[in-house]
């Protein structure tokens, strides 16, 4: 059962009630406050305080403030008149007809607020559609209005130029009229002047026919001997003309291969228990390349490796290597291998040309499996360069412009 406060104070005007309600140290969110024009509760566990009002107020114009320990009311009277008490002396059977019929109208005003609340609401978000169609609107207008004055500019320019293109046609062809004119002109001077001179010019050739045929064969020159000329061509490694080549770096190529061929690494000796034929990289190489046809792709990944062991420098075997890496999804691996060996495959020439495509397309692979599509696509792009002709190609890397634009059209919706 609730402990009832009684020591509350008031005090009151003709027009004014003003009621103070100490709180005993509660909190202001575990306050319950109900006020109608003729009922007034405070509940806080374990105090209840109730007024059953000696006159009606204007609850609608009452205020009520809780904080520093205190509920202070100001109620409204409705008629000005000096109350002889705060509270009416009724009975509990009446008592309990006015907190009902307090709580029934407590329930209406809170339901009234809160559409009104609603309404508000509603025509808040109207008035902000509104305006922000009115907004789309006017954008609208303005661009169509920039349209329009860019088509009228657009056209009265295109007729002008046309205007010009006319006056332009028409001068060219006055002029090929007086060209024509002139030269008609000049060619009837010169069919006079050639009438005139016909006669010269037979006797002038009668003289040097006659001049030709009193000549001997004594006075004609003697032929030409007859010869071989000899012509040599450089011998080059590379199909393409020299003149196309870039010679400096072929040159240092062929200078990395021969290197890369006579060059044995240190731990050879270590490895003493191999075979004669396993201590050449090219027969591993060989082999390696046979257990990846046949799929076993982890005996491969040992052949090359053994291989790069004793020769670090030849590119096939980590390009071969990350192949391997690529079947076994050692990513990591793959582009590690893949890196390494466009790192052996320099400078860029002809020669290797087919290498660094298949080292950029396994390491691009491997950048799309772990969907680093940005990396992969510049791989695949340095490929295509190198085999601009080659469709899978142009489809792969198609495909992941595909995938990173669709990736972020989502981000964007999200």
């Amino acid at each position: 059962m609730p402990l009832l406060v009684t020591d509350y104070s008031w005090t009151q005007t003709d027009s004014t009630v003003c009621l103070s309600v100490p709180l005993k140290g509660a909190r202001v969110g575990k306050v319950d406050i109900m006020s109608t024009d003729e009922y007034l509760k405070v509940h806080y566990p374990p105090y209840l305080f109730e007024a059953f009002l000696f006159e009606p107020v204007d609850d609608d114009r009452s205020t009520a403030k809780v904080g520093g320990g205190v509920a202070v009311f100001s109620l409204l009277k409705r008629t000005n008149k000096v109350w002889e008490h705060l509270m009416m002396t009724i009975n509990n059977t009446e008592k309990k007809e006015v907190r009902e019929r307090a709580l029934l109208n407590y329930q209406e005003k809170l339901s009234a607020q809160s559409t009104s609340k609603t309404k508000k609401e509603n025509a808040e978000k109207k008035y902000a559609l509104q305006k922000m169609m009115k907004l789309e609107e006017e954008k609208r207008d303005s661009i169509q209005k920039t349209k329009d004055e860019e088509r009228e500019r657009t056209t009265a320019e295109l007729a002008a130029w046309q205007l010009r293109q006319k006056e332009n046609a028409e001068q060219e062809e006055q002029l090929e009229l007086h060209r024509h004119r002139d030269s008609q002109s000049k060619r009837g001077a010169m069919t006079e002047k050639r009438g005139n001179g016909c006669s010269a010019v037979r006797l002038d050739q009668r003289g040097d026919s006659e001049a030709n045929s009193k000549r001997t064969p004594e006075d004609l020159p003697a032929p030409r001997l007859a010869g071989n000329i000899q012509v040599t061509f450089t011998p080059r490694l590379f199909p393409t003309a020299l003149r196309e080549s870039r010679v400096p770096e072929e040159e240092e190529w062929l200078k990395k291969q021969a290197e890369a061929r006579r060059a044995v690494n240190a731990d050879v000796d270590e490895l003493e228990d191999l075979k004669e034929e396993e201590r050449n990289p090219d027969w591993l190489k060989d082999k390696g390349d046979k257990c990846f046809v046949t799929g076993d792709h982890l005996g491969a990944v040992n052949a090359y490796s053994l291989a790069i062991r004793l020769n670090r420098r030849i590119p096939a075997l980590y390009s071969n290597r990350a192949a391997c890496h690529l079947k076994l999804k050692n990513l990591h691996k793959a582009i590690e291998d893949s890196s390494k060996a466009l790192d052996l495959l320099t400078p860029p020439v002809a020669a290797n040309a087919a290498a660094r495509a298949r080292a950029n397309v396994r390491r691009g692979s491997a950048f799309c499996q772990l969907q680093l599509y940005a990396e992969g696509l510049q791989d695949y792009q340095a490929a295509l360069q190198i085999d601009p002709h080659n469709q899978a190609l142009q489809a792969d890397t198609q495909r992941i412009r595909d995938i990173i634009q669709g990736t972020a059209a989502t981000l964007e919706t999200q």
